[in-house]
């Protein structure tokens, strides 16, 4: 259906009632149904089936990140994963179901007609391809689950409307359409970007975080070593054997002390990571001078208004996939976490 034809106050109604399927039907190459990861189906509890798409995305988070807390990174820029992709969804005749059942509630005479004419009649496809069942798919679109839900950006928009305006497709199994919009490990790999998760940036600092701060006084900051490492997420279609793997490293932590009443330590306020893993050096009783990674407060912060000292991760963020052994690079992306300081001014008399 022409994007224009919905009007743009349809668009998030589109995404979830007519060009989203409400119903999934699907049959894996040898016969038997296949349910997985991102699938679209339904579960008829009346036939005690559950129907799912052929191409869906699976994913493999076991590589990602744990613990007590752990979160999804933002990318650096403006970028974000796709909205919407086409997959090879549906054989000839679960295809024609959805279609039958999508036609026969839609008033739009002249269109209908022409989807028929179409898939149907001859121009191009003829009776769903239906004499061509085992040898390929249809190729239908698939959303991300927010898709339509949350704000999307300029970009956003352009990729949905182009899926809008994208016909659903036939294809040859194991073939790979040349169509912008048809999945791809590229396309797969920032899916498994969104699908990342990193553990929360718990830093340790020298006085401690629960006790006050001293006006002029540096306060030490530093991860240990084993607190971070890489993780990822394999994003796959089983269907085409294809997948991705997107892999998220960390290379450094940014301080932002909560005023601009504030030195960081280094000046540009970024941590890096040491060789060994480890981002500052631990405070001890012998050490002297400015920290490797840290801030000295100069003013005291309020009674009832402490500083919101951030601690940020910047992640480094690559993919591997098929046909693509080398890594490629995605946006860095960033997981911080807050702590409230309390920084005191320690007043001395003089005699």
């Amino acid at each position: 259906m022409s994007l224009n034809r919905l009007g743009a106050g349809a668009l998030v109604i589109c995404v979830t009632l007519l060009c989203v399927p409400t119903a999934a039907y699907a049959t894996t190459p040898g016969g038997g149904d296949e349910q997985s990861g991102q699938s679209s189906g339904t579960n008829n509890n009346d036939e005690h089936t559950i129907a799912a798409k052929a191409g869906a995305v699976t994913y493999d988070r076991s590589k990602n990140g744990a613990g007590k807390s752990v979160g999804p990174v933002t990318p650096a820029t403006n970028w974000t994963p796709p909205p919407c992709w086409f997959a090879p969804n549906y054989d000839p005749k679960a295809f024609k179901a959805l279609w039958t059942d999508r036609l026969s509630i839609t008033g739009d005479k002249t269109w209908v007609a022409s989807m028929y004419d179409h898939y149907e009649k001859g121009h191009p496809y003829t009776d769903w391809n239906l004499d061509k069942a085992g040898k390929g798919y249809w190729w239908t679109a698939d959303f991300r689950d927010d898709t339509g839900k949350t704000p999307m950006t300029d970009s956003d928009r352009v990729q949905v409307a182009a899926c809008f305006e994208t016909k659903d497709f036939w294809a040859a199994t194991r073939e790979q359409p040349k169509e912008p919009n048809a999945i791809n490990p590229k396309v797969l790999s920032e899916l498994a970007y969104a699908e990342l998760r990193v553990p929360d940036t718990e830093i340790s600092l020298n006085p401690d975080a629960k006790a006050p701060q001293t006006v002029n006084l540096a306060t030490w900051a530093w991860l240990d070593k084993t607190a971070f490492h890489p993780v990822s997420v394999t994003a796959s279609v089983p269907l085409l054997g294809m997948s991705a793997t997107t892999t998220a490293t960390p290379v450094g932590v940014t301080l932002d002390p909560g005023t601009p009443d504030a030195d960081v330590y280094p000046a540009n306020g970024v941590c890096p990571l040491g060789k060994d893993g480890s981002i500052g050096t631990p405070y001890t009783a012998t050490a002297h001078g400015t920290p490797p990674c840290g801030v000295t407060y100069r003013h005291a912060s309020g009674a009832n208004s402490p500083y919101h000292f951030k601690a940020t991760v910047t992640w480094k963020i690559s993919w591997t996939g098929t046909d693509n052994p080398k890594p490629v690079d995605l946006p860095d992306g960033t997981f911080g976490t807050t702590t409230d300081l309390t920084v005191r001014e320690i007043q001395t008399v003089v005699r």
